[in-house]
């Protein structure tokens, strides 16, 4: 499968600051890719070089099959952007917000409207198609950005937190639309802080952390790889931990005041350290991408 973005030692400098750090990767057609990592860690300034708003310093960037360098315009006719703020026109009506974004890409009236009214169904906002952007929710704003980003047919679909800020049914349709995408062709790529979200969607994704890829792959393999089937979680007091550096227990750590513990054997974990430690809460529950995320980068989800 041909790949429609292609990174080689691509860098990304800010004067003295070097925020993207020779990272190589590939997305291929069809998939849906996700980045990964703390705020600062390299993410976004990677999807701008993508969407060609920000010129790479060194390295090879190729979108859809064309050098960024020269290509600026053709590669952004070939895109869809969902960014992560609401930057919807107020002073337009929901209909009004697509037609007059397709301008930007000349289409024609008449094929416009088609697409704007076929949109806004896929999207199920057509019955909101004359109100006021303000008497929209968040939920319905986020639905129509995502509408407005699919009005010239796009290639490649990039999106920025999609679901930030929105309520479980919310975010749940907004997956629904971007796995019916998927199955459609589209290529996406996106970046989020929500772990189960990156776990539900991403065919493979990378982390990242201080400009460099530190991990990227499948979902579940790098839930194996890194975290174990099962995690065994105990109050990180200086009793715990004591006890398990007498227990020769080396793979965890301890986050939010909490040890957790990476193991393949959780039940002779547990029986140890409720018989030898004498602790008297202890957990056990299967190993999850947040469980990586953590281990990998040191770092809580949302800094």
């Amino acid at each position: 499968m041909p790949s429609i973005v292609l990174a080689k030692n691509l860098v990304k400098r800010f004067g003295k600051l070097t925020a993207v750090n020779g990272v190589s990767f590939a997305v291929e057609e069809g998939e849906l890719f996700g980045f990964l990592g703390p705020n600062g860690a390299g993410k976004t300034t990677t999807m701008k070089m993508i969407q060609c708003v920000s010129p790479k310093t060194s390295g090879s960037l190729e979108v859809a099959g064309m050098d960024v360098e020269g290509n600026e315009r053709k590669i952004k006719s070939s895109l869809g952007v969902v960014p992560q703020e609401n930057n919807i026109d107020p002073d337009f009506t929901t209909y009004q917000n697509l037609m007059v974004y397709s301008r930007y890409f000349s289409i024609p009236k008449k094929e416009a409207m088609v697409r704007a009214k076929k949109l806004l169904k896929f999207v199920q906002l057509w019955g909101k198609r004359d109100v006021e952007i303000e008497e929209l929710s968040g939920g319905m704003k986020r639905r129509l950005i995502l509408a407005r980003a699919l009005i010239n047919n796009p290639r490649v679909l990039i999106l920025d937190e999609p679901t930030l800020g929105l309520d479980p049914q919310g975010r749940h349709l907004i997956w629904e639309k971007l796995r019916q995408l998927k199955s459609e062709g589209v290529t996406i790529i996106m970046t989020t802080h929500y772990m189960d979200e990156a776990a539900q969607l991403c065919d493979r994704l990378v982390i990242m952390n201080f400009g460099k890829i530190i991990a990227q792959g499948i979902p579940s393999e790098l839930v194996k790889k890194y975290a174990g089937v099962t995690v065994v979680e105990a109050s990180g007091t200086p009793q715990v931990l004591k006890c398990l550096k007498k227990l020769g227990v080396k793979d965890y750590d301890v986050v939010g005041g909490t040890a957790r513990i990476f193991t393949k054997n959780p039940k002779k974990v547990l029986s140890t350290l409720l018989g030898t430690c004498g602790l008297g809460k202890v957990t056990a529950r299967e190993a999850t991408l947040e469980d990586v995320f953590i281990k990998l980068t040191g770092k809580e989800l949302l800094e």
